[in-house]
């Protein structure tokens, strides 16, 4: 039998690092508008608009992850499966 692979996991560096891109770019964001010389409605269309690109761009990365995952999940049961019928396999049956 194969050895399973192991999940590969972030290092608690690089989370930390996303994290940290990730706030530094909200809050500029924020400054940013909220800073810019223009009427409310059109700072407010800005801040609505950053949400929303936002809350798809976690989306989209969760609905990339989730295909992946099942791609292996399908790819460790067909695995599984050759592996079961190879271990059953009697090369010698036929010739008794």
């Amino acid at each position: 039998m194969s050895d399973t692979p192991v999940k590969q996991q972030s290092t608690a560096a690089f989370y930390g690092q996303a994290v940290a891109s990730f706030a530094v770019a909200m809050i500029a964001t924020v400054v940013g508008i909220y800073n810019l010389q223009a009427d409310a409605w059109v700072r407010a269309f800005l801040a609505v608009a950053v949400l929303y690109l936002v809350t798809s761009a976690f989306t989209l990365a969760k609905i990339i992850r989730d295909r992946q995952e099942a791609g292996q999940i399908v790819s460790r049961v067909d695995q599984a499966r050759l592996e079961k019928l190879l271990a059953e396999h009697d090369p010698f049956e036929k010739l008794g």
